[in-house]
């Protein structure tokens, strides 16, 4: 632990990110995985799950857990996940 007040106070900031950061990482990892199970198992609510996926990417962007661009990624991702298996589906 450091011994300059500024800094304890720093460390503590820093574990509060943290914390929230993880929560916001974890929240975009389920929703991307509930898209992912939708599709597979061939649910009827793929579009809705996909734009809170997007949603919960967009989120974690603009409180700057992701960088824009790793959010980007991440979104054209999954939307080329739904495509390659959606179009899968109908032949």
């Amino acid at each position: 632990m450091a011994n300059i007040k500024s800094k304890q106070k720093n460390i503590k900031r820093i574990q509060k990110r943290t914390i929230r950061n993880r929560a916001t990482k974890s929240k975009v990892k389920t929703a991307i995985k509930k898209v992912k199970k939708a599709i597979i198992s061939k649910e009827k609510n793929i579009s809705e799950l996909l734009s809170l996926a997007h949603k919960e990417i967009d989120k974690a962007v603009s409180k700057g857990v992701f960088h824009k661009n790793n959010g980007s990624r991440k979104s054209s991702k999954l939307d080329n996940f739904v495509k390659k298996n959606s179009i899968s589906k109908k032949i």
